[in-house]
């Protein structure tokens, strides 16, 4: 098995960045992976003592499919965060620092419009990651997995509808949902597998469109009677990882 695709999602619900290699650390997730949110105003979020939240206190796709059409690119080394909505208009800053923050999350505010709840304030906390899980870790997903419901709906389903941060290949469809408690190496890293991945409405969001325009929730249940696809993993040894690396399922 090898590593085909390697991404991460500097502002939780924008935009994929696609890597060449990355390095993560023990009990981690990829570096920049969900760093920033934009907390909705009646969302409990306490940046002076973070604790995870469910995706729904955030702009995200599940309850904002239109977020799809702004396309964000995050530079760590400056900390420039840049964002265009399809109408050409545009925001940039160092999203490192408050102020700039502060007017990227009105400009946010207002491209959601009605979608915004009270006043939301775009976070950065240090150390903390608006993950989908409670839990710090690394998504993966078997794309032939993808491919055997491709093949069973009669369609094409977009990978990054599912959004994770390994995408690999050579692997029989499904079979990573047995490794819940095996380890595996992946590339220079070494993680442990937890859990399957339920999915849920944001997978309906043609990332392309921002249109719903598919069911995957409905029709992986119909396929396999279950809702998951592709797995989360805790990283118990840092290390690099890279496109084409291998990726091995280590003996019990």
């Amino acid at each position: 098995m090898r590593i085909d695709r390697l991404y991460r999602y500097p502002v939780k619900g924008l935009t994929a960045e696609a890597l060449a290699d990355t390095e993560v650390e023990a009990g981690g997730c990829l570096p920049w992976d969900r760093a920033f949110a934009l907390a909705q105003g009646d969302a409990p979020f306490d940046p002076d003592n973070p604790q995870w939240l469910q995706k729904r206190n955030f702009m995200c796709l599940m309850a904002n499919a239109r977020i799809a059409l702004l396309k964000s690119s995050f530079d760590p080394r400056s900390g420039r965060l840049a964002i265009q909505a399809p109408s050409g208009g545009s925001v940039a800053g160092n999203a490192l620092l408050a102020k700039d923050r502060e007017r990227i999350g009105a400009w946010l505010v207002a491209f959601l419009g009605d979608e915004a709840r009270g006043t939301p304030r775009l976070y950065y906390v240090p150390g903390h990651s608006f993950c989908d899980d409670r839990h710090k870790g690394v998504s993966l997903i078997n794309l032939a997995s993808i491919a055997d419901l491709e093949r069973r709906v009669g369609a094409p389903r977009d990978p990054l509808r599912f959004r994770a941060n390994i995408y690999f290949s050579q692997a029989p469809a499904g079979v990573e949902l047995d490794w819940i408690g095996r380890e595996l190496q992946v590339g220079g890293a070494h993680l442990r597998v937890t859990k399957r991945i339920v999915r849920c409405a944001a997978t309906e969001v043609n990332p392309l469109t921002a249109t719903r325009d598919a069911n995957p929730v409905a029709e992986l249940r119909a396929a396999y009677g279950h809702a998951d696809l592709g797995i989360l993993a805790e990283v118990i040894e840092g290390g690099r990882m890279a496109l084409g690396d291998a990726l091995w399922l280590l003996p019990d």
